[in-house]
């Protein structure tokens, strides 16, 4: 069933703002829907703000003491304890702490289940919509709850970095059943992309791996049965395919909040020097001690922004700067009344690899051929495969490597 053209706009922060300003056109059986700009959008302009329908932090984020609100995904550290867990330095203190935006003490957590919301507003959102089914009560630490059964399956054949959560789809299947309005919430999830069943199998495989994911689906189905009686395991499996091509990875930060605040700081000179300095080594400092992994991470579905195909050199972008679940969709380039509006489902990193290979990332977990204008004007192009060009990238870096050395003697 079609959802209403003002259903796409209902997750907006402003829906009839957004509407002046895009619409959500079919293209064809291929493509499907895609996202068109109703009259001029500047470059860095906010296209618009959306908070999803669902969404849930990575399971191994608890392990790793990523600490984030349940319901909105929101980080609970304070800048400067996320910065001393980073950086590894328990005695750090950071300049210009009132410039953190967590608030501790409007922390609240489940009476039951005892997980943690930023809120009284999130642990209530979060109660109306999905919590009673999903929570744990006096039987958090019982190894044989359906929920933990559930966590521990995938924990145990699902190695960080995380690239989609079981819990996710848990809450997809748990918002439905505890809605009064069941219709509605069925009609909003159907407006995502799905597949055919073998093509479940390929997104399984790819979340999962194909020993894995052969084995969990099988390991799960008494799991679900036991939580969701209506729920068939082929629908559950289904939902790999949903998430696998619609999710939308989310991320969160205290401390990149507190960077950003300390940016716009106007100070005299020298301060602002010293400033830059500390952050600058405060990072380094990170760098060594975890590495990339700065966030607290989850994934999302998006009504609206999943209406935004793909391109090679995309017109927009999202983030999360509010460090919460809400994304925002800015221009990357002047966009025209009537151009389509698409985002990058690749990387920087992955942007710049060979036409071979992107198609080969994009297949493999979007199940579509890229025809951006990028693409196409590559045609003719040498495709080289994912090993030579990463080869070729280790040759060069070797060289590089090489080369100053040499200059060092020198």
């Amino acid at each position: 069933m079609a959802a209403p053209q003002d259903d796409m706009f209902s997750f907006c922060v402003d829906p009839g703002k957004v509407s002046n300003c895009v619409e959500v056109k079919f293209i064809d059986k291929v493509k499907g829907k895609g996202l068109f700009a109703k009259r001029s959008i500047k470059k860095g302009e906010s296209i618009f703000i959306e908070r999803p329908l669902v969404s849930a932090q990575f399971l191994w984020n608890a392990l790793y003491k990523y600490r984030a609100c349940e319901y909105c995904l929101r980080a609970l550290e304070t800048a400067e304890e996320n910065a001393r867990r980073l950086s590894g330095v328990p005695g750090l203190s950071l300049p210009h702490p009132e410039l953190c935006s967590v608030r501790p003490e409007l922390h609240q957590a489940c009476p039951q289940c005892q997980v943690m919301y930023c809120s009284s507003e999130c642990r209530q959102a979060a109660a109306d919509q999905y919590h009673r089914v999903l929570c744990l009560g006096a039987s958090q630490e019982d190894p044989d709850h359906p929920i933990n059964k559930l966590k521990d399956a995938w924990r145990s054949m699902h190695y960080p970095p995380e690239t989609s959560s079981i819990m996710l789809m848990a809450r997809m299947v748990a918002l439905v059943k505890q809605a009064q309005d069941k219709s509605r919430w069925q009609r909003l999830f159907s407006q995502f992309c799905s597949r055919a069943a073998n093509e479940e199998e390929e997104i399984a495989h790819k979340l999962l791996g194909k020993w894995v994911a052969k084995n969990f689906l099988m390991g799960i189905n008494e799991i679900i049965v036991t939580l969701f009686q209506w729920f068939t395991p082929e629908g559950f499996r289904a939902l790999f395919s949903l998430v696998g091509t619609n999710g939308q990875g989310i991320g969160t930060s205290s401390l990149s909040q507190w960077v950003h605040a300390c940016d716009a700081l106007e100070l005299p000179g020298q301060q602002r020097e010293h400033l830059d300095s500390f952050i600058d080594q405060l990072y380094k400092d990170i760098e060594k001690e975890t590495g990339d992994f700065l966030n607290c991470e989850g994934s999302g579905l998006f009504l609206l922004q999943s209406a935004c195909n793909h391109s090679c050199i995309p017109n927009a972008e999202a983030s999360f700067p509010d460090n919460n679940f809400l994304l925002h969709l800015s221009a990357l380039s002047d966009i025209n009344p009537g151009e389509e509006i698409c985002i990058s489902y690749l990387d920087c990193c992955q942007r710049d690899r060979s036409r071979h290979s992107r198609h080969k990332i994009l297949r493999e977990n979007y199940l579509f051929i890229c025809s951006c204008p990028k693409c196409v004007s590559q045609m003719d192009e040498l495709d080289l495969t994912s090993e030579e060009e990463e080869e070729g990238e280790a040759e060069g870096e070797t060289e590089g490597d090489e080369m100053e050395d040499e200059m060092t003697d020198v």
